[in-house]
């Protein structure tokens, strides 16, 4: 499926895009092949795959949660640039 000319300025007005006369030509050609290839792919017998959302089967891969002894006081604050006591020190965020 060819774009016209008429049909890229349309589509970069719908998406809000500026577009130069020379960036045109080339979006037209660009998407015109984007939509030859589906074009192809529309071909392709599909009455047996069912519909998807994932491609691939999606699982959790974060560890299992399990309460741990913290680390050390000091260790926490060792790389703290700034700290009072126990605490983190910072500027003022409000006045």
């Amino acid at each position: 499926m060819k774009l016209s000319r008429e049909e890229v300025v349309h589509i970069a007005a719908l998406a809000r895009m500026g577009i130069s006369d020379a960036e045109i030509e080339k979006a037209r050609e660009q998407v015109s092949n984007i939509l030859e290839n589906f074009e192809v792919l529309k071909e392709i017998d599909t009455t047996n795959v069912p519909p998807t959302a994932q491609s691939i089967h999606l699982q959790n891969v974060l560890r299992e949660d399990s309460p741990r002894e913290s680390l050390p006081m000091e260790d926490v604050l060792a790389n703290a640039p700034d700290r009072e006591g126990d605490l983190f020190k910072l500027r003022p965020v409000l006045e």
